[in-house]
């Protein structure tokens, strides 16, 4: 009879899961609150124009192949992408603009012509990306920090003598200072931070392993948009025989004896052998774990910033925009400070625009553009919401009237909103927070919950509220450990 296992919560990470443990011969049902999977790799239609909804860049598109590849099938039949030629678009309020080129020598060359610094300061700068994750990733990408064999293997040992290169002891920002004259290229580099939820004036250097993911391997996209990625998994997890509930808000993680026996939905008991939570790790403890013994130290942690997004169809063509653009703040510094020690939004943000239809026409009509419009903000401690969106939306216009020489708001023909109290209500993260606990210290990478409880035999967890971290690629990291841990650890 085959071994059942319980995923809670249909986030990346839980279609992940939910696939492995389904290669691996268990009969698996997932359980989500919401009446569609993916999380925040959704999808919302307004009018003609269909947006992604969370994530906006993907990276390390093997993690997505090596599921169909355990599945015995060909990832190209079945989930499609390209490489990006150019990274990102970037734009200041001085009137300079570059291109963030995939080809390294072109965009060190760009940035030389049209910002003054040496070209050798970028190439150097991804180097030295390059170096931090081939000592770092196989550490804390691949592996579980929370068991004793991953800091007594040689690949760990080679780490430690490199420590001192490695960023631990210095923050981005003192980092990307060290390598390059230009502030704008220090700007540029410190924008990394945000793709954690971090705050690049605190959070350790080890952070610049992230462009290295951006370049030197490439960013892409998947040509039916990010949310193919959710798609194709999940009917990839039907294929496995995988069993969805929609609408199916978990009550309780069921616990006997000190071992995880199941799940209580609509007052209705679903055994299982194996419990998977998906969710985020802080919520889950507050509600369905609540009468389990609590992980104060990782539950009081400070969380990562929010986000604040507008949806807008714009009824017009803008040539010089690409799929992924920054408008950047005058005042970055002072921009981290009101997120992370004002808890409130600045009046400069740094702008990201993500605009699909540049690669997929057809998600929005013709002359028009599909903006995903958004800014890094606090997350939700109990303030004054909706005069703060109001106010940021009406900043946010008028950084984009400047920038782009424009009348925005009469170019705006359908509009919808995300903000940290409706990512809390969708997603169940806590606070709104969009990568679990902040990684505004050193220590950070120790203080994410492990892939497994050590106090509740047969309960495991998955996603970015956990080890490895937020994003995609460290999602899908996630299930991989935790369902190789299923496959070691005795229960």
């Amino acid at each position: 009879m085959k071994k059942t296992a319980i995923i809670i919560g249909s986030g990346i990470a839980g279609i992940a899961s939910s696939i492995r443990l389904a290669i691996k011969g268990y009969q698996v049902e997932v359980f989500e609150a919401n009446a569609y999977p993916g999380g925040k790799l959704s999808e919302i239609q307004l009018g003609g124009y269909r947006f992604d909804a969370g994530p906006s860049l993907f990276t390390l598109p093997e993690q997505v192949e090596e599921l169909f590849k355990l599945a015995g099938k060909d990832p190209q039949e079945h989930f499609d992408y390209e490489k990006l030629d150019v990274a990102c678009h970037y734009f200041w309020e001085d009137g300079k603009k570059i291109k963030a080129w995939a080809d390294i020598n072109r965009f060190a060359e760009e940035v030389e012509t049209k910002l003054g610094e040496p070209a050798q300061h970028i190439r150097q700068a991804l180097k030295n990306s390059a170096y931090i994750y081939e000592h770092l990733a196989p550490l804390f990408m691949h592996r579980s920090l929370h068991q004793l064999s991953t800091w007594t293997n040689a690949q760990a040992i080679k780490s430690y003598l490199k420590m001192g290169k490695l960023g631990i002891f210095s923050t981005m920002n003192q980092a990307n200072e060290n390598q390059f004259q230009n502030p704008k290229l220090v700007q540029l580099f410190n924008r990394y931070a945000t793709y954690n939820g971090s705050d690049p004036y605190q959070t350790p250097a080890t952070l610049n392993i992230i462009p290295h993911l951006e370049f030197n391997i490439g960013a892409y996209f998947p040509k039916k948009g990010m949310h193919d990625i959710t798609f194709s998994l999940y009917q990839l997890a039907l294929d496995l025989g995988v069993k969805f509930h929609f609408n199916s808000k978990v009550e309780e993680i069921l616990v006997e004896k000190g071992k995880a026996v199941g799940i209580q939905v609509n007052g209705k008991t679903h055994p299982a052998d194996v419990v998977v939570n998906n969710m985020d790790m802080v919520n889950a403890y507050k509600t369905i774990l609540r009468k389990q013994k609590q992980p104060e130290k990782l539950l009081s942690q400070p969380k990562s910033s929010s986000a604040l997004i507008f949806y807008w169809g714009i009824k017009k063509n803008f040539p010089e925009l690409g799929l992924h653009n920054i408008l950047f703040s005058d005042h970055y510094q002072t921009e981290f400070e009101h997120i992370f020690k004002k808890g409130s939004i600045y009046h400069d943000p740094t702008v990201y625009i993500n605009i699909t239809s540049v690669c997929k026409p057809d998600d929005a009509p013709d002359g028009c553009m599909n903006w995903f419009t958004m800014i890094n903000v606090p997350n939700n401690q109990g303030q004054d919401w909706d005069s703060l969106i109001a106010e940021a939306r009406k900043n946010m216009i008028a950084k984009i009237n400047r920038i782009l020489k424009t009348d925005l708001e009469s170019l705006i023909e359908v509009e919808d909103v995300l903000e940290p109290r409706s990512i809390e209500f969708k997603t169940s993260s806590a606070n709104g927070a969009l990568y679990g606990n902040s990684s505004n210290n050193r220590f950070a990478a120790f203080l994410r919950h492990a892939n497994y409880s050590s106090d509740i035999k047969n309960l495991y967890f998955c996603g970015g509220s956990v080890h490895p971290g937020g994003g995609i690629p460290l999602s899908l990291l996630s299930a991989k450990i935790m369902s190789e841990m299923i496959s070691k650890l005795k229960n």
